[in-house]
């Protein structure tokens, strides 16, 4: 359902239409927000478990997923043979470690606490149109030292690259009832950099590791179904565009839509899996099958393997499995008056633009639990210019340093119960919920000045139903 049309409707119109359309409005935004693989749990792994319509048959292979995504890496030379590999340089050992159950990631608590959940990106900066052409064939221009991430752990004998701290900068915003609210801005210090200076030539971009929930119902969707909420020239002038990223793909050796990642940056769940465990974690796989040093880390390039690759397909197949049916949990409260015009407010505030409510799967062969299914994931899959305040400054094949896609918001109220934390946005800046939403600029800047205007009783209401999400 595109609802861009109604947002300037009264709201008893707006309640009216959807009375009219769904009967009952609180199922307009719908309770099974995975559809037919929605789960009920709600408690701290609510995140884990596999799509409801699944096989017991099938269950099998996910929880053989399950454990190559839980459970921990080692180095090499090993007996442990189906794990061994880890490094030389990585960020973690395990995809769970980012993935908190399941969930979202967190920032660094103190200065003695790790940034295992959170990692930096390193790239250097285009300023010629050659370097521009590099960046949309190649995503980005890697560091000669560093590549195009920072791995701040390694095996014995070999030196992380460098050790991340963040400083805040922070700003206060004033909303019409008097309410304050500080945001704070992370910004990166890195310690210890041990293959040589970095240049102000390069630009750095801070990543938190998001919820792995109803990833293979995003895959599911057509490149037909996300070209058609595309408006890259903003042909209706309602200020909101949104295009797709066009990235590469190893497995097809060409040009497709990008999907994954902060910046649609990958074009499916398991090249996106291959591409973590090989940046993240240090293993390679038929889809990267070189190790993460660069030619100025010889002891990096030294260091011993574990096996060609050290990832087999049938294993990145099996973890590609249990990412891609890892289910959603149902809304709760939706009978709950605050919910119903939390929802209206919702639509009033523009949100449903980019994150858009209802899509329907297509019919899928080869994965019946995610075959025709309606779903409420509450994103476009699509870019945006989300403003300077949100910009990174780095672009990622034709995402500009102001453009980020629009993330899901299904399970979002379920973030502290699994997680532990609430770190939204891309660099887990925003604390909460709001903040999160005062962080909108660009072409959200409509909503989120919507949301600084808003009623006490509104802005509560807003928050309120998405936290039934």
């Amino acid at each position: 359902m595109t609802i861009k049309r109604f947002i300037h409707w009264p709201r008893k119109m707006l309640w009216g239409f959807l009375l009219l359309l769904f009967g009952n409005a609180a199922l307009a935004f719908g309770l099974y927000s995975g559809g037919e693989t929605s789960v009920s749990k709600t408690d701290n792994n609510a995140f884990s478990l596999p799509a409801a319509n699944m096989s017991f048959e099938r269950r099998l292979d996910f929880s053989v997923g399950n454990s190559f995504f839980r459970n921990p890496w080692v180095t090499a030379p090993s007996t442990t043979t189906a794990r061994d590999g880890l490094g030389p340089l990585f960020n973690t050992n395990g995809c769970q470690n980012c993935h908190i159950r399941d969930g979202r990631g967190h920032l660094p608590e103190s200065a003695d606490d790790n940034a295992v959940s959170l990692l930096a990106r390193i790239s250097i900066k285009p300023v010629t149109d050659e370097q521009r052409d590099y960046v949309a064939k190649h995503g980005v221009i890697p560091h000669p030292s560093y590549g195009d991430q920072i791995q701040d752990f390694a095996v014995p004998g070999v030196n992380p690259e460098a050790q991340l701290q963040l400083e805040y900068e922070k700003t206060e915003i004033v909303l019409s009832d008097g309410a304050k609210v500080t945001l704070r801005k992370p910004k990166l210090v890195l310690h210890n950099p041990a293959y040589g200076p970095i240049d102000e030539a390069v630009v750095y971009s801070l990543r938190l590791a998001p919820p792995m929930i109803g990833l293979g119902l995003l895959e599911a969707l057509s490149d037909d179904q996300i070209k058609k909420l595309a408006d890259p020239d903003d042909s209706d002038a309602n200020g909101i565009s949104g295009r797709w990223n066009t990235v590469w793909s190893v497995e097809q050796q060409g040009y497709v839509m990008g999907r994954f990642g902060w910046k649609a940056e990958q074009p499916t769940l398991r090249q996106q899996n291959a591409a973590a465990f090989n940046g993240d974690i240090g293993i390679t796989s038929s889809l990267f099958p070189i190790e993460n040093c660069t030619r100025n880390q010889k002891l990096c390039m030294e260091s011993p393997s574990g096996g060609v690759p050290e990832l087999s397909d049938k294993l990145l197949d099996l973890v590609t499995f249990y990412t891609r049916h890892l289910a959603v949990p149902k809304r709760r409260a939706v009978d709950d008056p605050m919910v119903k015009q939390g929802e209206l407010v919702f639509v009033e505030a523009g949100c449903g633009q980019c994150h858009q409510v209802l899509h329907v799967t297509p019919q899928l062969k080869d994965r019946p639990e995610l075959s025709e299914q309606t779903i409420h994931p509450y994103t476009d899959m699509l870019l945006h210019d989300m403003g300077e305040g949100l910009a990174d400054g780095r672009a990622v094949y034709n995402a500009s340093g102001r453009e980020w896609r629009t993330p899901p918001l299904w399970g979002i109220g379920l973030t502290k119960v699994v997680s532990g934390f609430e770190h939204y946005l891309h660099d887990g800046r925003a604390g909460s919920l709001l903040e999160a939403l005062l962080w909108h600029g660009g072409e959200a800047k409509r909503s989120q000045e919507f949301v600084v205007q808003a009623s006490t009783s509104d802005r509560e209401a807003l928050l309120a139903f998405l936290k039934s999400l």
